[in-house]
């Protein structure tokens, strides 16, 4: 299946039905008053989360969705049937903005979250809503209001908790290989990960992470090189970056301290770009000095103690052979600790921030109060 993570679509609401002006009419009953019933409501379109759903390729076939009018109410009180809802299923992690404006409208990171994105429109009253004692036989009624309508601009940020950030053929898609069931094409040219891949890290029955996948960055990727910006969205959620290094590259002529230092600029360019919350630069960041098979024992410690040096790099870093699986258990084992102590901090996160915003609320309660005890003074 083709992976889509980007699609524009238009949505449109239903209209609602329109009120009916009708008299009541029956044999022995003189004068029966107003009937007219009201318009139905225009059926409303929903964005939903699904788990079973990956990608939003069904987006690629059917670019407008248009709900149902309400029916027009009728006489003898009969009110017009109201239209149902359209559900929209996308994947989880999905974000939905207004393509015009570019606001905000919803961000589903949780199975079975929805969210309104066209409201469809209330119907008409009948006239008989408008009797009164002076007004007996009213002919009045309102129309339905129209539904709303929008282009919207969905994207997929895939939900994970570890990232992998390389140059093409740095080893990313071999190391995921290597700690997870995960199976990406893996070959000797450049660009073979031409999509985000998932796998899941179980390091016990009752703990696990998922690491994601992106297609390599090269220099430039600003302006459009490569495979460009289009998918570093997919590491805006994660709690981790994983930099991997080929410290061992094929040509003599590459220098894996520069294209470090061309992922890292790469990195700020986006974050210059797209404006995230969370800034990508920014996360807590690891160094995977990849292919250390490669290099002979004897020159091992010495070249990965001037990588550090000459990329002037003082966080975490681990020395790793992805195709050989050397060094990444105890890699495994420290990533899952770093995100057990993330997610145990982002749960007590939420219960300050209500105790902080209850506390300014009674501060400005009692403002409030003292600023009124001295207007009654």
């Amino acid at each position: 299946m083709k992976f889509i993570d980007e699609v524009r679509i238009d949505v449109t609401a239903g209209d609602g039905g329109n009120g009916a002006v009708s008299f009541r009419r029956e044999k022995f009953i003189p004068k029966g008053g107003p009937d007219g019933g009201d318009g139905g409501r225009g059926g409303s379109i929903w964005v939903v989360a699904d788990r079973n759903i990956n990608t939003l390729v069904e987006f690629r076939f059917t670019r407008h969705y248009r709900a149902r009018n309400g029916e027009g109410g009728r006489g003898a009180d009969c009110y017009g049937r109201g239209a149902d809802d359209i559900l929209l299923r996308v994947p989880v992690g999905t974000v939905v903005r207004e393509d015009e404006t570019g606001v905000l409208l919803a961000d589903l990171a949780h199975d079975g979250q929805r969210a309104l994105v066209a409201k469809g429109g209330n119907g008409g009253l009948g006239n008989l809503h408008f009797k009164t004692s002076t007004n007996r036989a009213p002919r009045q009624s309102t129309r339905g209001e129209e539904g709303e309508e929008r282009r919207l601009h969905m994207e997929l940020k895939v939900l994970a908790d570890v990232g992998l950030l390389g140059m093409p053929n740095a080893g990313k898609s071999t190391f995921i290989r290597s700690i997870s069931a995960a199976r990406p094409k893996v070959a000797d040219y450049p660009f073979t990960t031409l999509h985000p891949n998932l796998g899941v890290v179980r390091v016990d029955h009752d703990r696990s992470f998922v690491v994601a996948d992106i297609p390599g960055l090269i220099e430039g990727a600003a302006e459009g090189a490569g495979l460009g910006h289009q998918f570093l969205r997919h590491l805006a959620r994660t709690r981790l970056l994983l930099h991997i290094v080929d410290l061992a590259p094929f040509s003599p002529e590459v220098d894996p301290v520069r294209e470090a230092h061309a992922i890292v600029e790469e990195l700020r360019k986006y974050d210059a770009i797209d404006l995230p919350a969370d800034p990508l630069a920014e996360k807590p960041r690891w160094l995977l000095l990849n292919k250390t098979d490669l290099i002979d024992e004897s020159e091992r410690a010495e070249r990965i103690a001037g990588f550090v040096r000459d990329f002037g790099w003082t966080g975490p870093v681990y020395a790793i052979s992805a195709i050989s699986g050397e060094g990444c258990k105890p890699l495994v084992f420290a990533i899952m600790d770093h995100v057990d102590a993330t997610r145990a901090a982002e749960h007590q996160e939420p219960v300050k921030l209500n105790r902080l915003a209850a506390a300014d609320e009674n501060v400005e309660a009692e403002v409030s109060t003292d600023a009124l005890e001295d207007e009654e003074e």
